[in-house]
């Protein structure tokens, strides 16, 4: 056994949902004592760095009910089962912004809260964008799309109206394409 490694005795199934499941796992330690562990499992999501040839980032104003408040963001979404996280991008892209790229490419992947979520969110650049449709956005979905300069985000960024890790991560993606720019 690994040095750190927590070995699952004992798993239970709290909660199963569209989007997560919720399990309690018993563990034993490396020291031999045991605890909890809350876990929630996700099937994983992308996001999208989308940048238009006007140098504007593509984003996304939704109310999110865990907050309780606005937030702008990235366009992004969950994997389906099997999904290839690609085309979960160029799907999530148009869906939620009526947009279209002629080039996408990964840029990174990380887990988004590893102490309790095994969610990984693989993050795409857009280039190339072609607005070609109106939104087709879930039923249960509705967002405003914006296009903002680099320095309206960072004003956004000091109001907190972004204020989530992907796409404070995406702003700073795109400074480090504008910094590599020049």
């Amino acid at each position: 056994m690994n040095t750190y490694e927590e070995k699952t005795i004992k798993r239970e199934t709290i909660f199963e949902g569209k989007i997560i499941s919720l399990h309690v796992d018993e563990v034993k330690l490396p020291n031999g004592n045991t605890s909890t562990r809350e876990i929630v499992e996700h099937p994983g999501a992308v996001a999208v760095i989308a940048i238009t040839d006007e140098d504007k980032m593509i984003m996304v104003e939704q109310f999110r009910k865990p907050l309780e408040h606005l937030l702008i963001e990235i366009p992004a979404g969950k994997l389906e089962k099997g999904e290839d996280p690609i085309e979960c991008a160029k799907r999530e892209l148009g869906e939620e912004t009526g947009y279209t790229c002629e080039q996408i490419e990964h840029v990174t992947s990380f887990y988004t809260s590893p102490g309790f979520s095994d969610e990984l969110l693989h993050i795409f650049l857009a280039k190339g964008l072609k607005k070609n449709s109106h939104l087709h956005l879930d039923d249960d979905e509705f967002v405003n799309l914006l296009e903002v300069s680099y320095e309206e985000v960072q004003q956004l960024i000091k109001e907190q109206k972004i204020y989530d890790a992907k796409s404070i991560y995406a702003v700073q993606y795109w400074q480090l394409i504008k910094t590599m720019e020049r």
